[in-house]
């Protein structure tokens, strides 16, 4: 039920019809709704008043004011010759009539909207007539036509528009870009709100140069998980000759407090979808999409996956570049079970452990290894903690074993089962030194040294097959591993001892990191013979030097690098150094150099920076100082997969942007011009991103502000993001 109309004024009279005439101020009340007005007239009958004279309305999100009124009996009002203004968006506007209801709906007239100030109208929205949902925060126009500077942008006889941040369906902004290879486009989203735990967004995007393509998202979330299917689809693409289409689904599901499924599977119709449709060196360089699936259990104790996996390689010859060849593609898992197990606190202080691996593994090349592979290791460790001080003896066994098919068997063996076994014997301990120091005893230095003395014996591991294990970039958590491979076709024989020293700076109230600098290094006691096939071990003593930095003492400033040092040759095998100044969330310069011996050597500058109160400039060039086209045939470092690392062009650049930005009161325009490799052959793309963001409404263009976040390092629109 509607809440009970009140009202006051100054004088009361009757007429002769019955009614009453509110006479100087006069007040209406219902609920939070508020009428101020001079003279009203009140009709018993039907409980509505009547006001001809200069009215003002609010109910704490709108305020309209208008030069005549009808109110009836439950609260709603309509309004002649009225101005409004909307406190959630800080928008404003004007309409011939104004019907506004105590469920917080608008329905106004030949309206003008815009959130610029009073004496400003930069940008103007008018429609025939306009609905908006306080609400539901949609607005819903009619006959609806955008002048920007008193140049129409757009007209849309029916134009969905957001008011606030909850969904509706309705036609978004159209978007228009260029590509060098796909030509000028224009794209006309379409949200449809579903269901509160359902929505879909079609996408239409014409192309001058292939034609027109529909993209579609849909999102869902039910009783155990959420999840997203993506698919990209183009009828028939002009300049590639034929359909062509991109479907990616991901879903994660809670069945249970402790079981868990993910599934994440992709799939694209050709080899040079990434190519024609990516961005930037990142999106262009694709080679292999993923397909997985895994069930997982964990609890205090145990973790158990069951997992299954394929990939799909997303690569083709050219006249500068081979493919990969079908036998170096990866192995299909189906299935994969691992388990792990962790029994702490057992009689003597013990721990006991188990990780075990039952896989099979297929490929559809004739003549290489397929089939089963079992991967058992049970290990006992004895904890011993004290202040500042620990230590970990801890001893195991791994066995592993392989039941080969017959097809990718060797002709001179018959023999499909092959096993190894050896023990991993470490002792793993460090120790934390700390002071206090500084004129108020406010910072708190640390001296962390560690050590692990890890054996195992050799065995001869040249027949086992190689499924699924490579030699990962030396680094200080590979340093104090047990094994110097990743994955059970390998187990590396070690007489070794691993040393590190970690010294940090910190805040005494806080614990907040001002400085850590680490260096570690391995000694060989005996030379490792263990290789895979391919790679070549000299004879050295000690393994290469790592060396970590993060500063972060000089306020805005922080700096982080890292080196490996080869001793023998005294020279460095790869590097990287990032130097970061941040004084706010939009304000930021970054420079980076990262190296690798024979294979790569870069440097990465980027800024972001307000030059006055109004303008942004926003920047990057990443830069090849090698002379020859990177090789990608082969990992570079963790962060950057050798199989995504494009070739240079000739000049050598790799990516490169400059872009613009400026503020009004109510608008936002930002034009940003970007040239890349678009390939792993060095072809090179040119794009112009622009955007018109409207204060209140929505943007028009490119969505440059997400693309300068993912490509300048720590820059933001959202101060909320500060770090």
């Amino acid at each position: 039920m509607p809440e009970e109309v009140e009202f006051e004024a100054d004088g009361v009279e009757g007429t002769r019809e019955g009614e009453l005439k509110l006479t100087g101020e006069v007040e209406i009340r219902q609920g939070e709704r508020r009428i101020q007005t001079r003279d009203a007239t009140y009709n018993p009958q039907d409980e509505s008043f009547k006001v001809d004279q200069g009215v003002q309305y609010t109910d704490g999100t709108v305020t309209v004011r208008g030069s005549g009124a009808h109110i009836d009996r439950a609260g709603g009002a309509v309004f002649e010759g009225a101005e409004f203004e909307l406190a959630d968006v800080n928008g404003r506007g004007s309409a011939d009539r104004i019907r506004a209801t105590t469920e917080g709906s608008l329905s106004l007239d030949r309206v003008r909207f815009t959130t610029c100030p009073l004496g400003n109208e930069d940008w103007m929205l008018t429609a025939s007539d306009i609905d908006i949902n306080q609400r539901a925060g949609i607005g819903v126009g009619r006959g609806t036509r955008l002048d920007f500077k008193g140049v129409p942008l757009l007209y849309m006889p029916i134009f969905s528009f957001p008011v606030g941040d909850e969904r509706k369906s309705g036609f978004l902004i159209p978007t228009p870009g260029t590509s060098s290879r796909s030509g000028y486009s224009l794209t006309v989203p379409w949200y449809w709100n579903i269901a509160p735990n359902y929505d879909a967004t079609f996408t239409p995007t014409y192309f001058s140069k292939r034609g027109t393509k529909l993209d579609t998202q849909f999102r869902y979330l039910n009783p155990v998980g959420e999840g997203q299917v993506d698919v990209e689809y183009l009828p028939d693409d002009r300049e590639f000759g034929d359909e062509r289409s991109l479907v990616h689904f991901v879903d994660q599901s809670d069945l249970t407090r402790r079981l868990r499924l993910n599934i994440d599977a992709s799939n694209a119709s050709d080899d040079e979808w990434f190519e024609d449709f990516g961005l930037g060196p990142e999106g262009t360089s694709v080679t292999y999409l993923n397909r997985s699936a895994s069930l997982t259990y964990l609890d205090d104790r145990w973790l158990a996956i069951l997992h299954a996996q394929n990939f799909q390689t997303i690569d083709f010859a050219t006249e500068n570049r081979m493919p990969i060849a079908p036998a170096n593609r990866p192995y299909t898992m189906l299935p994969q079970m691992a388990v792990r197990a962790n029994f702490p606190d057992q009689p003597f202080g013990l721990t006991y452990g188990m990780d075990m691996e039952l896989a099979n593994f297929d490929h559809n090349v004739d003549g290489l290894n397929t089939g089963w592979r079992s991967d058992f290791a049970p290990e006992i460790r004895m904890p011993l903690r004290g202040a500042g001080v620990y230590i970990e003896p801890s001893a195991s066994w791994r066995y592993t074993r392989y039941k080969l098919n017959e097809d990718g068997l060797d002709g001179d063996t018959d023999d499909d089962t092959i096993t190894r076994s050896a023990p991993i014997l470490s002792v793993d301990g460090g120790m934390v030194f700390e002071r206090l120091f500084g004129s108020r005893q406010q910072r708190v230095s640390t001296i962390e040294p560690r050590f692990m003395y890890l054996y195992v014996p050799y065995r001869n591991q040249d027949d086992l097959p190689v499924f699924d294990t490579e030699l990962p970039d030396l680094n200080l958590v590979q340093l104090f591993r047990t094994n110097r491979y990743v994955g059970a076709d390998r187990l590396g024989d070690a007489n070794q001892l691993a040393i590190g020293f970690t010294s940090r700076w910190l805040d005494a109230d806080t614990g907040e990191q001002y400085i850590a600098a680490t260096v570690g290094q391995a000694y060989y006691f005996d030379r490792p013979r263990v290789t895979l096939p391919g790679e070549t071990i000299d004879d050295p003593e000690t393994s290469d030097i790592i060396a970590e930095l993060d500063l972060r003492a000089y306020g805005d400033w922080n700096i982080r690098g890292g080196i490996q040092w080869d001793p023998a040759e005294t020279q460095s095998e790869r590097g990287q150094l990032t130097l970061q100044y941040r004084p706010d969330y939009d304000r930021v310069m970054n420079l980076g150099y990262r190296f690798r011996r024979d294979r790569l050597e870069q440097v990465d500058g980027s800024v972001a920076w307000p030059i006055s109160q109004r303008w942004s400039v926003y920047g990057r060039m990443v830069y090849s100082l090698e002379d020859n086209a990177i090789d990608d045939t082969a990992p570079i470092d963790p962060s950057l997969p050798a199989d995504t690392l494009p070739r240079r062009d000739e000049s050598g650049v790799i990516d490169q942007f400059a872009g613009l930005e400026y503020r009004s009161c109510c608008w936002r325009f930002r034009v940003v011009a970007r040239r890349y490799v678009s390939d792993r052959t060095g072809d090179l793309d040119t794009s112009v991103l622009l955007q018109l963001e409207l204060n209140g409404l929505s943007s028009v263009g490119t969505g440059s502000n997400t693309f300068l976040e993912r490509s300048i390092r720590g820059y933001s629109l959202d101060p909320s993001k500060d770090e």
